[in-house]
């Protein structure tokens, strides 16, 4: 059997049980987190795991009634909680609201220990954008978490300082679908922007690309200071990020796809494990908590210099001069 269908089923079937859980997981007093995409599916389990294990976790999504009414479950859920839930309004489709939405979040806390960048849209209706004008995957799913994971950067630095060395995480929600995508992760077009068109499943499959070059990157550039970068494949999951599929694709995912808890399992893994450190900054995380492969994009994330096609980094300076004029 090919090496890549291998890839592909290892995160769908034969999956080992999670290696920590609400049971085993550790003690987060003291730890600030930060969710997005909170409200609901795996964002929403991921957010009451940690704070059942006592971390401060703001919830930040662009409903404040919706965050509200989920603060409060999951405060009446786990009364005995040392924790604090703390919600943050936010669209990432908008990338004029990320720096200031930030900037709140720095007035009130001077450090971040866990950034989960867990937000995303998958397939929405044909001719969708942003606010900008890019395509609502592409900026969704990558264009506002990377401004997002900038603008926050130097309370992260600041935890960096006092915390345990490799303790201090970003996570980047990638995907199974980077299988699907051609050699080069994202094609580009002449004029040096990425090349998002009509076809909605190969859009998803690229942003996803997007988020494993970011997270690669982000650890290349950012690991020396102590900074951990980790992508992550939370799992194949029945979560409303399907809510824009047709009948039969939702179907498919009753049947083949797992509760959003496990999601947040694969997260808490990738976020609080004390089996990652340093040496394993950039790795990617798969279900349910387990290092992972680049296999198919191994060529597009490593440097030009090196004899590869150096795609993650073409794809990060875009990216860099795209958000400049809202940082």
């Amino acid at each position: 059997m090919p090496a890549s269908i291998l890839d592909i089923l290892r995160q769908f079937f034969w999956i080992p049980p999670p290696p920590l859980t609400e049971n085993n997981g550790p003690n987060l007093s003291g730890k600030v987190c930060f969710v997005t995409g909170g409200y609901g599916g795996c964002g929403f389990e991921l957010a009451k795991l940690l704070f059942q294990l006592d971390a401060t976790v703001y919830i930040a999504g662009r409903d404040e009634q919706k965050a509200r009414d989920v603060t409060q479950m999951i405060e009446r859920e786990f009364p005995s909680s040392k924790g604090r839930l703390e919600i943050l309004i936010l669209d990432l489709s908008d990338m004029s609201n990320i720096k200031s939405a930030a900037e709140r979040f720095m007035q009130n806390e001077a450090r971040l220990d866990i950034l989960v960048n867990n937000a995303g849209v998958n397939s929405p209706p044909e001719g969708s954008k942003t606010a900008q004008g890019f395509d609502l995957q592409l900026g969704t799913n990558c264009l506002g978490p990377f401004l997002l994971t900038t603008c926050l950067l130097p309370v992260m630095r600041k935890a960096v300082e006092t915390a345990p060395a490799g303790s201090v995480r970003v996570i980047w929600a990638t995907s199974v679908a980077i299988e699907g995508v051609p050699p080069e992760g994202i094609r580009f077009g002449q004029d040096g922007v990425p090349a998002f068109g009509t076809d909605k499943a190969m859009n998803y499959n690229m942003s996803k690309a997007g988020n494993l070059f970011y997270g690669t990157e982000c650890a290349r550039r950012y690991g020396r200071d102590g900074l951990m970068s980790i992508p992550v494949n939370p799992g194949n999951l029945k979560s409303n990020i399907t809510r824009h599929f047709s009948l039969m694709q939702r179907a498919m995912v009753r049947c083949i796809c797992y509760p959003p808890k496990m999601g947040a399992y694969t997260y808490l893994y990738a976020a609080t494990s004390t089996d990652l450190g340093l040496s394993n900054n950039g790795t990617p995380v798969i279900p349910w908590g387990r290092l992972g492969g680049i296999r198919k994009l191994d060529r597009a994330v490593k440097k030009e210099e090196v004899g590869c096609t150096g795609d993650a980094e073409k794809f990060w300076a875009w990216s860099e001069r795209t958000i400049r004029e809202y940082r």
